[in-house]
């Protein structure tokens, strides 16, 4: 039975309306990058199923798929109704269709937040520093800190000079512990630009007496005006005292306050559970270590400077419901509060979890994905020892279908690297007589690949992955004789690692300026400032 459509039109009035709906690309993270819809999130056809419940978790949402011509999105498509979505459609004309019906697009990855840090800037003015002025103040011994807001893996790989880990969810919290002289001047910095801007906002927007300043352009800024960066610094953040954290959860009530956050109980939020018309998405905002030491359950991990830096990775479904946890003993927290007040602002219906949570109970442990059953297709497997005898004997080829980074770092020896949409063709390359082997990194997106190959042509999965290879004591390779074509499952961020050119970090911060010019012609983003 054919797909309906969807015209781009119903899909820009939903997000102008408020109305629940997804827009999926369902291209690599590659060509999403080059080009895609302001709300559209990248969920590649190799990846659907370990995307689809985590991001789309109601399965009636209303969910249109585009590809720009590849054809993707309708394999795409067939595979979210296999996973029990409902109402799903295709974009009219693709990607195509979006751009002649004259609506934007954008380029990068973590646009929507990207977009309303240069709004938010642009708006409220938000005070910042260039590389060089910060430089001559440390060099000067001047009374400051460097707070780097960024995840504390991005902070160890590079960092300015100086500067301490405080995540973006974590500085009204921290701050008065930090900085508890008034005449500190407090700099934020990230890699490019959002997570300063946001963060020295939030200090701002939070009323702390110290003087505020983003580094502008971050790290890259830094690296641009031809300064050294630190790498693998391990200065993280205090605990806070009781007056420091008592000061940063009176501020932070405020600013959500002012935002409109709602607050809601133990009550309230089952009646949220059981509302079948909207989606619900809930989130523990603190530490990684704090989540596994002991969560509420139900509740995904999104520290909350990543949660406002990169929605999209978290939310698929524009106008969904959110509802934030902080302190598991109760009484909402800062870091909650912080976090809500800037999805507020990015448009989004957000609530804190308040009051006494203690009948929730409680879970330990880290993270994991909502995944959907197996198929049912057969599947045979393959130690990692009979694995090792069946190449040697050059009777199986590995196919690895892991992302592309992880293949780079380290492989099976010989192993073909392929995106799992272009299995085909991967295996249309393998020599003739061969058994194909499928692994990627623990072995879970090969369970589903498994219904990908032709039905004459089934593949051996290596139990445990490469992963399980790696335990038994096996080898791997940085090869990349077998690479193939070069991939696109990735997107290779200008602001991310230090061996970017001057050329991509200066392109990135060119583009995140003109974001603001780019909304005021699009319309349909529902940002506001307080």
């Amino acid at each position: 039975m054919p797909i309906a459509t969807r015209p781009p039109e119903d899909v820009r009035k939903a997000w102008i309306a408020g109305d629940e709906i997804a827009l999926l690309d369902a291209r690599e993270e590659g060509p999403y990058s080059l080009a895609h819809p302001l709300f559209a999130v990248s969920v590649p056809l190799s990846r659907v199923e370990l995307l689809a419940y985590d991001l789309l978790p109601r399965r009636d949402v209303p969910i249109t798929v585009y590809d720009d011509g590849e054809g993707y999105a309708e394999p795409a498509a067939r595979r979210l109704q296999a996973l029990g979505y409902t109402d799903v459609t295709l974009l009219a004309g693709g990607l195509a269709g979006w751009t002649a019906a004259g609506f934007e697009v954008y380029r990068d990855v973590n646009v929507p937040s990207k977009a309303f840090g240069e709004w938010v800037e642009h708006h409220r003015r938000t005070p910042s520093l260039p590389a060089a002025e910060v430089k001559a103040l440390i060099d000067a011994k001047a009374d400051l800190v460097i707070l780097d807001a960024r995840r504390f893996e991005e902070y160890r790989t590079m960092s300015i000079p100086g500067g301490i880990s405080v995540p973006g969810a974590e500085l009204v919290k921290r701050v008065h512990d930090i900085a508890p002289n008034p005449q500190t001047l407090v700099v934020v910095n990230c890699a490019g630009r959002t997570r300063s801007i946001i963060g020295a906002q939030s200090l701002v927007n939070a009323g702390i007496p110290n003087r505020v300043a983003a580094l502008r352009n971050g790290t890259i800024g830094w690296t641009l005006a031809g300064l050294a960066l630190d790498s693998g610094r391990e200065d993280r953040f205090p605990e806070p005292s009781v007056d420091g954290d008592a000061r940063g959860r009176r501020a932070a009530r405020a600013v959500a306050d002012r935002a409109g956050v709602g607050r809601i109980g133990a009550a309230r939020l089952a009646a949220f559970r059981d509302d079948p018309r909207r989606t619900l998405h809930l989130f523990d905002v603190r530490t990684p270590e704090e989540y596994e030491a002991g969560h509420l359950p139900g509740f995904r991990h999104a520290a909350g400077g990543q949660l406002v830096q990169a929605t999209d990775e978290f939310v698929a479904v524009r106008g969904a419901r959110i509802v934030l946890a902080d302190d598991p003993a109760g009484g909402g927290g800062p870091r909650a509060d912080m976090t809500a007040s800037w999805l507020a602002q990015l448009g989004w219906e957000v609530h804190v979890l308040d009051g006494d949570v203690a009948a929730l109970g409680s879970e330990r442990g880290p993270d994991h994905r909502r995944l959907p059953p197996v198929p049912d297709a057969p599947a045979e497997t393959v130690t990692p020892g009979d694995l090792l005898a069946l190449l040697e004997n050059g009777e199986a080829a590995v196919i690895d279908i892991t992302r592309s980074p992880r293949y780079r770092a380290g492989h099976i020896p010989g192993a073909w690297f392929s995106t799992r949409a272009r299995l085909a063709e991967t295996i249309a390359r393998l020599p003739a007589g061969v058994r194909p082997v499928l692994t990627c990194g623990d072995g879970t997106l090969t369970r589903y690949a498994v219904a990908d190959f032709p039905a004459g042509r089934r593949p051996l999965l290596l139990e445990g992955g490469t992963k399980g290879w790696v335990a038994a004591g096996l080898p791997l390779s940085t090869d990349l004789n077998r690479l193939g074509p070069e991939p696109d499952d990735v997107y290779k961020r200008p602001y991310e690692g230090t061996d970017n050119s001057a050329a991509a970090m200066q392109g990135y911060i060119d583009w995140e300026l003109e974001l603001v010019d780019q909304l005021k012609r699009d319309g349909a983003h529902n940002f506001r400032v307080i």
